[in-house]
C-alpha cells in the first residue's frame, strides 16, 4: 500500500494536465483545533470527522462567493455576485477494510447568484465558475469515479469524469488562482466536454514520465445523468504525455495533450443563411456557450435565406493538441511547495468544428514567498484565444464585428486568512473578440476594453 499512496503524492506533484480522478486523500492528524488553526470551519465534529478519515471517509463541502464588478467598458457596467457550493465525498477502499489500491470520488456543484457573462462582452467567460454547472443556477453532478491502482505504475479510472479537475501546480485552479477560462485550461481544447461518462488509464514507465489516456461521452454535460444515452453520438478521446524535468535542481514538467473525436458536429463552413442553424445546434463546452450572444446580432439584422433551404454541412470528426510547461524558476532551499514559477502553453485545433483555432497563456505565480505570509499565492497571466477563419465569417465581414482573438490580463493575490478561509481579489483587462453589440435599440455600438474587478471568498466547511 505505501508504493500506492507514493503513485498518488507523486501524480500530485507531477501536475500533470490531464484529469486523474479519485485519489489517495491527505488528512490531517485531527480536523479539530482553535478557529485559526483547524483544517474545516466546523472541526471534526465532536471527533466524528477524524474517525471517519481513520476509515477511509472524507466529506467536503467548499463555498465560493464571487462578486465582480464591470468597472468600465463591455457591453454595460454592471455587478454580479456569483456562487459556487462544492461538495465532494472521498472513500479509500483499504481504509474501509476491503482492498488496497481503489478510491472513490463523489462531486457535485450547485451554483447561486448573478453572473457577467453576457454584461462583460467576452465570448471567454471571465469566471470558468460562470458554467457550472451551467451558465443557469442549478445543481449538477461533476464527478463520480472510481480508481483503481493496480501497482505502483499502473491504474486505471472509469465513472462520471470531472475533465476540468485542479491538476497542474502554478496554475489552473479556479478555486484559488486565476478565474478567467483562458488562464485555467488551453482553449484549443474548447471541444471537450466539462464533465462526461468514460473511462481511462495512468502508467508511470519511469518516475519522470507520465502517460495517461481517457475517452469521454462526446455529449457529455455536468447536468447529464443518464448513462443509457453515453457515446450515442461519439466519443472524445484524449492523450498524454507528462516529463519531469529539473533544469538547476528546481522542478518543473512539459506535457503534450492530444484530443479527437469522432462526433458528427455542425461545421463552421456554412452557407450564410446556415448561420442560424450552427449557432442553436452546436455547443462549444468550455466557452460557455457564445451561440445567444452572436444569435441576437443574427435576429435584429437577419442573413438571407436560400431557397430551396441549403442543408447543414457536417464535420465527421475533429482534433485538438496542446503543448504547456511549468516551471519553478526559484525556491527557498528545502521546502518544494513555495517558490516562484512561470508556466506556458499554446494549442491548436482543426479549426473547422472547433471555433478556437489557437491558444496561448503565459504567467508567473508565486507561492509562499511574501513574507509572514507562507500560504499565500499570487498571480500575472496573459491569455489569448484566436477564432478559426471559418468561425461566422458572413457576420464578421457583413457588420465588421472582428471576433480574429480575444486577449485577457488577469492579475490575483490569495491570501489564506486561515486553513478554511481565503479571499482572493482579482482585476482582469479583457480585450473582447467582438468590436460591436447591440445597444437597447438593437443598433450596434461599439465595445471598448473590459474592466472586471473581483474578490473570492473561499469557505471550506
Amino acid at each position: 500500500m505505501k508504493k500506492v499512496l507514493g503513485l498518488g503524492a507523486l501524480l500530485s506533484a507531477l501536475g500533470i494536465s490531464m484529469p486523474v480522478q479519485a485519489m489517495p486523500y491527505d488528512t490531517p492528524d485531527t480536523w479539530g483545533g482553535d478557529l485559526a488553526s483547524r483544517a474545516r470551519l466546523t472541526g471534526d465534529w465532536g471527533g466524528v470527522r477524524d474517525d471517519f478519515a481513520r476509515k477511509g471517509i472524507v466529506v467536503d463541502l467548499d463555498v465560493y462567493w464571487m462578486p465582480q464588478t464591470i468597472t468600465s467598458g463591455g457591453r454595460d457596467t454592471a455587478s454580479g455576485n456569483w456562487g459556487n457550493a462544492i461538495f465532494t465525498l472521498n472513500l479509500d477502499s483499504q481504509k474501509l477494510g476491503l482492498w488496497p489500491g481503489g478510491f472513490l470520488k463523489i462531486q457535485t456543484v450547485s451554483s447561486f447568484g448573478e453572473h457577467l457573462l453576457k454584461e462583460s462582452g467576452a465570448l471567454v467567460p471571465a469566471n470558468m465558475s460562470w458554467m457550472l454547472p451551467t451558465v443557469e443556477r442549478d445543481t449538477g453532478l461533476q464527478e463520480f469515479t472510481y480508481t483503481q491502482f493496480l501497482s505502483h505504475q499502473f491504474g486505471v479510472f472509469l465513472g462520471k469524469i470531472n475533465a476540468i479537475a485542479p491538476t497542474n501546480v502554478l496554475h489552473g485552479d479556479y478555486t484559488t488562482g486565476f478565474q478567467n477560462t483562458s488562464l485555467n485550461f488551453p482553449l484549443a481544447l474548447a471541444m471537450v466536454p466539462l464533465s462526461a461518462y468514460g473511462a481511462g488509464v495512468v502508467y508511470l514507465p519511469t518516475h519522470d514520465v507520465t502517460l495517461a489516456g481517457m475517452v469521454l461521452d462526446a455529449n457529455g454535460t455536468i447536468m447529464d445523468d443518464d448513462l443509457s444515452e453515453a457515446f450515442d453520438d461519439g466519443l472524445m478521446a484524449l492523450a498524454s504525455l507528462d516529463v519531469k524535468i529539473r533544469p538547476w535542481g528546481l522542478p518543473g514538467h512539459q506535457n503534450l495533450t492530444v484530443a479527437w473525436s469522432n462526433k458528427d458536429r455542425t461545421s463552421l463552413v456554412q452557407d450564410p443563411s446556415n448561420i442560424a442553424g450552427l449557432l442553436l445546434t452546436e455547443r462549444f463546452p468550455r466557452l460557455g456557450n457564445p451561440g445567444p450572444i452572436l444569435s441576437e446580432i443574427l435576429a435584429a439584422h437577419p442573413a438571407p435565406v436560400a431557397i430551396p433551404p441549403v442543408p447543414l454541412n457536417k464535420e465527421s470528426e475533429t482534433w485538438a493538441a496542446v503543448y504547456s510547461f511549468e516551471q519553478f524558476v526559484w525556491q527557498p532551499a528545502g521546502d518544494p511547495k513555495r517558490g516562484i514559477g512561470t508556466f506556458f502553453s499554446v494549442g491548436v485545433s482543426d479549426g473547422k468544428a472547433n471555433p478556437i483555432k489557437y491558444s496561448y497563456s503565459l504567467g508567473v505565480v508565486g507561492k509562499g514567498v511574501v513574507p509572514g505570509r507562507p500560504n499565500d499565492d499570487f498571480g500575472l497571466g496573459w491569455a489569448r484565444a484566436e477564432f478559426s477563419d471559418d468561425f461566422v465569417p458572413y457576420l464578421r465581414e457583413r457588420f465588421d464585428l472582428g471576433l480574429d482573438r480575444e486577449d485577457v490580463v488577469e492579475l490575483y493575490y490569495n491570501a489564506s486568512i486561515t486553513p478554511w478561509l481565503s479571499i482572493t481579489p482579482s482585476f482582469q483587462i479583457i480585450s473582447p473578440a467582438l468590436n460591436k453589440a447591440l445597444d437597447s435599440n438593437q443598433n450596434f455600438k461599439d465595445l471598448d476594453t473590459t474592466y472586471i474587478a473581483g474578490v473570492r471568498v473561499g469557505i471550506r466547511f
